[in-house]
């Protein structure tokens, strides 16, 4: 990886996007690819969509989305303490000794998830983590303490935790999902700009907000494009990580290439020619099955509008929705060049329809 687009990275990993709250995220990810596109557009609730060669009449898009877990402040004891509620699939179970930053209104307030002494729990009848019991220490020993410091009820909270490096192969950090997806589309629109890449139609490189809590975001960019191709990357399960139950959940595994996925969803068509692409250019991919949806973009664009020719690109990743989700290098590369290569072979008007 350049050097630059490593820095580009771990800025944009570090920062916090939780779901709602995308736009200082989104305005890391703008300026990156500014350089690289033609026009870009920003919709009412912070989706971004960078153009290449605008005004076609066939438009192609590809996508990630932007925003990450979090949680939302929902009651503040009289003693101090905050009391959270979810926003999107934060997980309750790692939450205790975590720390957090809350985003209040008057700047950064950090704080920890308090948990009682291992010495004073009952081990007979231990209780679990739930949002219950959860709570939040910011130091303050009253509630008018905690307001004055900017924080209330709806401010929201993400984990503090910071990318680094994994041995000599992997790279671990908060909010990969899905902000390496942001990071490898960003990717594609630098390699087409720098290869001086001609393409026959309009390509579209839209970051979504909101993915987390329903796929909102991508519903609402899809009905303003209305685009004939979308291609979305996120991240997969790696099932090859201990606790895993391969014949439920399928095997994949990171640094074998990213995980192309079979479903009700995806065009086969266009998926035929990302998997012909991969073959031809011998870039490693595994494959995957999704039964009633993907629960990813996709599904947001493959019903939009008239319908979207629609397929995912996913990268295999362990530990979702936790502090140390991990990926591979190589996979994110891999993930990279298939991309652009699939942009390559798609025409201008190209028919993906079974049969007409």
């Amino acid at each position: 990886m350049r050097k630059k687009s490593a820095q580009f990275l771990e800025s944009y990993l570090n920062n916090a996007s939780p779901t709602g709250f995308e736009s200082p995220g989104q305005k890391i990810w703008l300026d990156y690819i500014k350089p690289y596109i033609d026009d870009y557009i920003v919709d009412t609730y912070g989706s971004v969509a960078g153009i290449i060669n605008p005004g076609k009449d066939y438009k192609v898009v590809i996508e990630a989305h932007a925003d990450e877990i979090s949680w939302f402040v929902n009651y503040i004891a009289p003693e101090g303490f905050i009391h959270v509620i979810k926003n999107g699939g934060s997980d309750h179970q790692i939450a205790p000794s975590m720390r957090v930053n809350l985003h209040g209104d008057k700047g950064n307030v950090k704080g920890v998830f308090g948990w009682p002494a291992i010495h004073v729990r009952d081990r007979a009848k231990e209780e679990q983590p739930s949002l219950k019991n959860l709570f939040i220490d910011i130091g303050a020993s009253s509630k008018e303490e905690v307001e004055k410091m900017g924080i209330h009820v709806g401010t929201v909270a993400t984990f503090e935790d910071e990318l680094m490096y994994l041995g000599k192969d992997f790279i671990t950090g908060r909010a990969f999902d899905n902000r390496i997806g942001g990071f490898m589309i960003a990717e594609v629109a630098r390699l087409l700009h720098e290869n001086k890449s001609k393409l026959p139609y309009s390509l579209y490189i839209v970051n979504s907000v909101q993915e987390e809590i329903g796929l909102r975001g991508a519903e609402m960019i899809s009905r303003r494009i209305k685009p004939d191709v979308a291609i979305i990357t996120d991240v997969t399960h790696d099932t090859t990580t201990p606790m895993y139950n391969k014949k439920e959940q399928g095997e994949t595994a990171c640094g074998k290439g990213p995980s192309i996925t079979y479903g009700p969803s995806v065009q086969n068509n266009l998926l035929k020619l990302i998997i012909d692409t991969a073959e031809k250019e011998k870039i490693p991919f595994q494959r995957a099955a999704a039964s009633r949806w993907t629960g990813t973009d996709t599904d947001a664009f493959a019903y939009s509008s008239d319908g979207v020719a629609s397929a995912l690109i996913s990268l295999p990743l362990r530990y979702m929705h936790t502090t140390v989700e991990t990926v591979h290098k190589k996979d994110i590369d891999h993930v990279i060049q298939l991309m652009n290569e699939v942009l390559l072979n798609i025409k201008a008007g190209q028919d993906f329809r079974y049969f007409s």
